[in-house]
């Protein structure tokens, strides 16, 4: 994870804060061994994506999961050098699939910044519903930004 958020620094610091300038192995090894305890709690559940010889190439899953509303955010991410082949997309349905087949959670949403394009794109692509644009829903680097809201449904992905 370390050597692919460095890589994607560029491209991923916009969206995602976490990775920034200067994202240290420290940084990736405290990461991993919250979300092992987080996924064994149930109050996250993250995915690394990685090929066939076990390269990681990024990250997709479920967090601020809301019990009482059985809602989570979707999130995910793709070094730089992946982008473009439906890694996300692939990652994005396979974690639609355990959400609705190992949790009770109703409702996925996926909220990205308006000029956030690609992830716009993978959303879209993956059947998410449009809702709307959220006027100043994300906080990113000093700023407020609006945000396009998706949502997939437990009872869209039984209708297919």
């Amino acid at each position: 994870m370390y050597e692919a958020a460095r890589e994607s620094e560029l491209q991923v610091y916009p969206w995602l804060p976490w990775c920034h300038p200067g994202y240290s192995l420290a940084e990736a090894e405290n990461w991993a061994a919250f979300q092992a305890l987080a996924f064994g709690q149930g109050r996250e559940y993250e995915f690394v994506i990685t090929d066939g010889t076990g390269r990681f190439l990024g990250g997709c899953g479920l967090n601020h999961i809301n019990v009482a509303d059985r809602c989570a955010n979707l999130g995910y991410w793709v070094r730089t050098q992946e982008t473009g082949r439906e890694v996300a997309l692939k990652a994005v349905r396979r974690v639609v699939e355990f959400a609705f087949t190992r949790t009770n959670l109703e409702r996925l949403e996926i909220v990205c910044a308006v000029e956030n394009r690609a992830s716009r794109r993978v959303a879209e692509k993956s059947g998410a519903v449009r809702e709307g644009v959220a006027r100043g829903r994300i906080f990113l680097h000093g700023q407020v930004l609006d945000a396009v809201v998706y949502s997939i449904l437990r009872s869209d992905v039984a209708a297919v």
